[in-house]
């Protein structure tokens, strides 16, 4: 069977690209006991403080049962604590401890240090080529 596709393999160009900077970054995380599900939790906790569940599972891109696990997880370590929200108390809230909080700080300086060295090997402009790219196809391919 031949199939005459005209355009490369969109999909996993970016899977392939997500995994070659994740090579860089899963030692590090591994090093701490996370998971890449757990620092992306960790890392929009570092990013937006107390956030709502139904947020960290948006930017963390989690689906909600897998979250309710991952979640578990790390508030068993240490790493996150939960609430009821105070304005809402049908909503959960999510926030760093203090543990979370130091190992997002120690792992970010090796993160954005690797970002720094995509930055000086691609050129800035290049790199900003590349994130306003991404931003316009993610728009683009969102529901309306």
């Amino acid at each position: 069977m031949s199939t005459s596709f005209r355009h490369r393999n969109l999909p996993r160009l970016l899977l392939q690209a997500r995994e070659a900077v994740m090579a860089h970054t899963r030692p590090g995380l591994r090093a701490h006991g996370l998971s890449d599900q757990q620092w992306r939790v960790l890392r929009v906790l570092g990013e937006h403080g107390v956030v709502e569940t139904g947020r960290v599972a948006r930017e963390a891109y989690i689906l909600g049962p897998s979250l309710t696990g991952v979640l578990t997880r790390m508030e068993r370590d240490g790493l996150i604590r939960r609430a009821r929200d105070a304005t809402d108390q049908r909503r959960t809230v999510v926030e760093a401890t203090d543990q979370g909080r130091r190992l997002v700080d120690t792992l970010s300086h090796s993160i954005e240090a690797h970002y720094a060295w995509m930055e000086k090997s691609l050129g800035k402009e290049k790199l900003g080529q590349l994130y306003g790219l991404l931003d316009e196809l993610i728009a683009l391919e969102e529901p309306a």
